[in-house]
């Protein structure tokens, strides 16, 4: 039996909470004379990261991707708290993504960790804008019209693992396209579009629920009152994913979106690429020059453009906070019971909280006002501990 005491980001109160095997079994809360949040860490659920490309050399793009790189990545993402997350895979060659996405398959049911670790795939291409901008730093050369024949062949590939695909609603075909995702169960994001208001509004009326990395992936210059930014900020029904590191969104955008999605409609992503980690300087991303700044940022050699993200929700976290003022309780909310809420694994599993007989999925941290990012002390799935500050 394990028993972690800490405070609750629920309640804000101490609590013990305890562990046999791979579930929860107790919650309890502490009582005593001394007040003992200075020395006592957080104990909240752990963070859901729904876009992760790669991390520190290790993607899941790669041409030459390997079990062993899977297994080192979920060990690597519980560092930052993250007990779950959702592979995205960008625009490649198709006999590549059929490859991965066996592989991904493969691990899986070979190792317990990544089986766990893993809340079901996400496909970022190739149905998106070839334009400069929109496309961002995916390759133009295998960028697709909507094909859901394809898209069922590469469904078979991941064993029905793929549960979000992101898609330019102007591209011919778009519509049928998503409409078909939402009757097979696929949740469709709108992303990396250069979509006219009213192409995102037919988006919508098919089915597409969310929008991917708000904000980004986007042209430089825009309509300042008809776009397709707007538009998706202003629909209801959609959601959206944020990469909230700073440098993908300025603050005040940050504090917009919020406003606008609140609590309700809106998650953290990290979006971290194979650079992510990597120390300053310039490296080669496939066909790309991509340049690891001293800031942490990554972007297109030679140009103003990102190219995917180097932090993880530990830092993304204290951002969030820091931009909008929001408390430490509403912050993690946006990367466990949101992200939970929205692929439907709050009713599955209990994913996103804490309580007895839920999955013991766990992040122990200390956090200050100081701090500028989340400092995790221990990181559980599924009962097992994958990281622990030595």
């Amino acid at each position: 039996m394990l028993e972690l005491k800490g405070i609750s980001v629920f309640s804000g109160k101490p609590v013990l909470v305890r562990i046999e095997g791979t579930k929860i079994t107790a919650v309890e809360e502490l009582s005593g004379k001394e007040d003992p949040r200075t020395e006592l860490p957080y104990i909240s659920p752990g963070f859901l990261d729904s876009q992760v490309n790669g991390f520190n050399g290790i993607d899941y793009s790669l041409d030459d991707l390997k079990a062993d790189q899977i297994e080192a990545l979920v060990i690597r993402l519980a560092q930052s708290g993250t007990t779950r997350h959702v592979p995205t895979f960008v625009t490649m060659p198709d006999e590549r993504l059929v490859r991965n996405l066996k592989l991904l398959v493969e691990t899986m049911e070979k190792c317990a960790p990544v089986k766990a670790g893993i809340a079901g795939f996400h496909l970022e291409g190739p149905f998106i804008s070839s334009e400069d901008g929109p496309r961002g730093a995916h390759d133009k050369k295998f960028i697709r019209q909507p094909d859901f024949s394809l898209f069922e062949k590469w469904q078979r590939a991941a064993g029905g693992n793929i549960k979000l695909i992101t898609i330019a609603p102007e591209l011919p075909g778009a519509a049928d396209f998503i409409k078909a995702a939402v009757m097979a169960g696929v949740r469709v994001s709108i992303g990396h579009t250069a979509a006219a208001p009213e192409q995102i509004q037919e988006a919508i009326a098919a089915g597409a629920v969310c929008s991917t990395h708000l904000g980004n992936g986007s042209h430089a210059q825009l309509p300042r009152l008809k776009n397709y930014i707007w538009e998706q900020m202003a629909a209801d029904s959609l959601w959206a994913g944020i990469i909230c590191d700073g440098f993908h969104l300025p603050k005040a955008v940050v504090k917009v979106i919020s406003r606008v999605k609140g609590p309700e409609r809106l998650f953290l992503v990290s979006d971290t690429a194979l650079l992510g980690g990597y120390k300053p300087g310039l490296y080669k991303w496939g066909n790309l020059d991509v340049e690891v700044f001293a800031d942490g940022h990554l972007g297109l050699a030679g140009s103003s453009a990102l190219a995917g993200a180097a932090h993880l929700l530990d830092w993304d976290i204290a951002r969030y906070m820091e931009f909008t003022g929001a408390s430490l309780k509403e912050a993690i909310a946006l990367c466990t019971s949101q992200p939970a809420r929205f692929f439907g694994l709050n009713t599955h599993d209990g994913y996103g909280s804490f309580a007895p007989g839920n999955p013991a999925n766990l992040t122990v941290f200390h956090y200050g006002p100081a701090d500028r990012k989340l400092k995790i002390q221990r990181t559980i799935c599924n009962g097992e501990i994958l990281f622990q500050q030595a």
